[in-house]
């Protein structure tokens, strides 16, 4: 059931121009999509959303835009070179391509689908176990022992498991032999390392203090698979928080209860979230754990929240022969000043395709709208209302007798604060089905009674009440309900 939902989450998008495939028209491109006119302005929003929370609510955290492309030391310092890699497999079969670890992640779903908790509890201890020891050998074997199949072939005839890094690269110069082997960054989070002392510096900026940045990243994923879980290119919303040394575990606990509320106030349910702290540490982390959301393909991660050390500031430091110490002027227990140091870090790290994506299947809902004269269903986003691509949709009865002209000055005064839906096109219960398709939280309609008394019908989406307001309302009462406030407060 939860398998034929995401399928018509899937089917939605593409028919209401939330997310196309990429290239469609040549056949698209593996693991790479476009998002349209509807899905640009929630993707927006769920980014302006983060931003507001992270930056515009914490006077202590600044933003940042760093470029695609950094000098190809900041790699080599960030470990990715020598160490961003997974474990890959393929069957010799149907020549595809597998990253072991989700083989046997989707194993486990199964076996608990199944009902069968004790092997899906006894496989994952056993991978775990084997991704800690970066095991590829007893990756292979647990592929085989539980009878793992290609889902293309059907058969087992499997590879050894292998690295295989996931960075793209490219070259940059104008003569191919002088060209430098550079990369597109797999993260964002190198930019913000780099340019510590530069923000620090110039925004005065005392410990703890953080800075955020939105934007792309890309990675050479093998699988592409579940839509836009696992893509190539890709926007993360990443916000680096440096500390002192001592406090990262006060700091780590807090960042990962502000980071659940602010998933949480989206009001989807909180049985949809979960920790999943992590097993096998990333070679920068203390400690780690994942926000996962409760996709219908099963609980995945969707939001990082690491305990990174020193790693990154430090190794920056050694390569690149440039401190990146902070002078940190407040009084010790024992009055004197903690002085020099490079700073720890705590990372939460969220990626918007992946909330994104979060957002529409929780909102998706089929619902029963029969009466006593006719059978019925609609579809409909139940997204917040300031999330919404459209606030409100404002409808004209007719195209004739003034109608449009009433609804277009109504659509005049509003579309300066709201993102505003005109249309005139079919009847009006039709018109309003589109509205709830697109998470419209708000439809206008205008009639003939509104040249008469200057009032108009007010349709809301999660209910599907309508009354009679004045038209000098409608700006109050949208300025009640689509408001930051009722998701940042």
């Amino acid at each position: 059931m939860s398998e034929e939902v995401f399928k018509k989450v899937v089917s939605h998008c593409k028919e209401y121009g939330f997310v196309f495939p990429s290239s469609e028209i040549y056949e698209g491109l593996g693991a790479v999509y476009d998002y349209g006119q509807n899905g640009v302005e929630l993707k927006n929003n769920l980014r302006q959303y983060w931003w507001k929370a992270m930056v515009q609510m914490n006077e202590n955290i600044v933003g940042l835009d760093a470029a695609i492309f950094m000098h190809p030391k900041t790699w080599k310092a960030s470990g990715h070179i020598d160490g961003f890699s997974d474990p890959m497999i393929d069957n010799k079969d149907s020549k595809k391509r597998y990253r072991a670890d989700n083989l046997l992640e989707d194993k486990i779903t199964r076996y608990e689908k199944d009902g069968k908790t004790v092997k899906a509890s006894a496989l994952q201890t056993d991978l775990d176990i084997a991704l800690i020891d970066n095991d590829l050998n007893r990756l292979k074997e647990l592929i085989e022992e539980h009878e793992i199949a290609c889902p293309i072939s059907g058969t087992r005839n499997w590879t050894d498991v292998r690295q295989f890094n996931l960075m793209f690269s490219t070259e940059m110069g104008a003569m191919a032999e002088d060209a430098d082997k550079i990369y597109l960054r797999p993260e964002t989070a190198q930019g913000i390392f780099v340019n510590f002392l530069n923000v620090q510096k110039t925004g005065r900026m005392k410990i703890p203090f953080g800075i955020a940045q939105t934007g792309k990243a890309f990675r050479n994923e093998i699988i592409a698979r579940q839509f836009i879980m696992r893509m190539r290119e890709f926007e993360q919303m990443e916000m680096q928080f440096f500390i002192r040394p001592g406090t990262e575990t006060q700091w780590y606990k807090y960042w990962k209860n502000m980071r659940m509320q602010w998933h949480e106030k989206l009001g989807f349910g909180s049985e949809k979230y979960r920790f999943h702290d992590h097993v096998k540490l990333a070679h920068y982390a203390i400690a780690a754990v994942d926000i996962e959301f409760d996709y219908p393909f099963g609980f995945k991660e969707m939001e990082g929240i690491h305990s990174r050390g020193d790693f990154d500031l430090k190794n920056h430091q050694e390569l690149s022969g440039k401190k990146m110490q902070y002078f940190d002027s407040e009084l010790d227990e024992n009055g004197k000043a903690y002085g020099n140091y490079i700073p720890y870090v705590i990372e939460t790290s969220i990626g918007l395709d992946r909330l994104f994506l979060a957002t529409l299947c929780a909102a998706y809902k089929e619902e029963e709208i029969s009466n006593a004269d006719k059978k019925d269903t609609r579809v409909v986003l139940m997204l917040p209302p300031i999330l919404a691509p459209y606030k409100v949709a404002i409808l004209p009865l007719l195209k004739k007798d003034g109608l449009p002209e009433v609804a277009r000055k109504i659509m005049d005064e509003l579309k300066l604060d709201y993102n505003c839906f005109y249309e005139e096109k079919d009847a009006i219960g039709k018109r309003y089905r589109r509205q709830d398709a697109l998470g419209t939280p708000f439809c206008i309609t205008v009639d003939h009674d509104s040249l008469a008394d200057q009032t108009v019908t007010i349709r809301y989406r999660d209910t599907m009440l309508q009354e009679r307001i004045p038209i000098s309302k409608i700006s109050e009462i949208l300025a009640e309900a689509i408001s930051w406030k009722k998701l940042l407060s």
